[in-house]
Order: structure tokens, then C-alpha cells, then sequence
């Protein structure tokens, strides 16, 4: 493991609780901590972020997370442990993490409205950002 960069924590603290304050607020979603927490996973497997995988990965199998679920998140759009619900989730969280690519198409957001509110959507987007953030502090200051 590569020694921490900078220690952005207390080097930017009033940023950093800034994020503190976004992760408290989705604590109260609706969305419910185990779709958050699969999303976090998800988004930590793209951008390649080992702290990050190990951590939710933790909370998700302390939460009762099947082991098959989480070894065949990778492959979620042919694995039959995800919810249609899950899969819209899924599917639009790798669409904002690649958002230079994908730039968020309609037919990624469309399926959401099915089966999220629109405090829902937003809050999943809020999820998305903030846990790309973590992903990029901790990847590129080697957290």
C-alpha cells in the first residue's frame, strides 16, 4: 500500500465535513442504506478503489449481504440476484460515474422513474457524486 499522500482530512476540514454533512443527510433516505451501500460498492469496482471496495463490502455482508450477490455485482446486468429496481439503480450510477462518456442518456435516467420517487433520483444521484468524491480522494491522495 502507498503511503497517504496529503492528509485531506485535516488539511481541508471544513470540506471534508462538508461531505460528512452530504453522507449524514443520505443516512435519512428513502433510498434505505443497503441500496446505498451496493451503489457505493459498485461505483468503488469502477474507479478501482481498494479502501473503498473493502469497506463496503464489509457493510454490505455485516448488513446480512448474500456472498452472491456481492461476487456477481460486477456482472449485475446478466446475475438474477438483482431487483428491477437494483438494475435501474445500477445502470444509472455506472452511467454518472462515466459521465464523459456516457453523458447520462435519457434511456439510463427513463427507467428510474419507475420505481424511485423523484427525492429518490435525487438523492441516488447525491449518493453517486459524493461517493465518486471518496473514490477520487482516497485513489489519488492514497488514502
Amino acid at each position: 500500500m502507498t503511503a497517504l499522500r496529503l492528509p485531506y482530512q485535516t488539511l481541508s476540514p471544513d470540506a471534508y465535513q462538508g461531505l460528512g454533512a452530504v453522507k449524514k443527510a443520505l443516512a435519512h433516505s428513502p433510498l434505505g442504506k443497503t441500496l446505498i451501500e451496493l451503489v457505493n460498492l459498485r461505483i468503488s469496482q469502477i474507479n478501482g478503489c481498494a479502501y473503498c471496495l473493502e469497506m463496503h463490502a464489509a457493510l454490505l455482508r455485516a448488513g446480512g449481504m448474500p456472498d452472491a450477490r456481492l461476487d456477481s455485482l460486477a456482472g449485475w446486468r446478466v446475475s438474477p440476484h438483482f431487483s428491477e429496481r437494483e438494475r435501474a439503480a445500477l445502470a444509472w450510477t455506472e452511467s454518472l460515474v462515466d459521465v464523459a462518456r456516457t453523458h447520462a442518456p435519457d434511456q439510463a435516467f427513463e427507467p428510474l422513474k419507475a420505481h424511485f420517487s423523484e427525492v429518490e433520483i435525487s438523492d441516488l444521484c447525491f449518493a453517486i457524486a459524493l461517493m465518486s468524491a471518496f473514490n477520487r480522494l482516497a485513489i489519488g491522495l492514497r488514502q
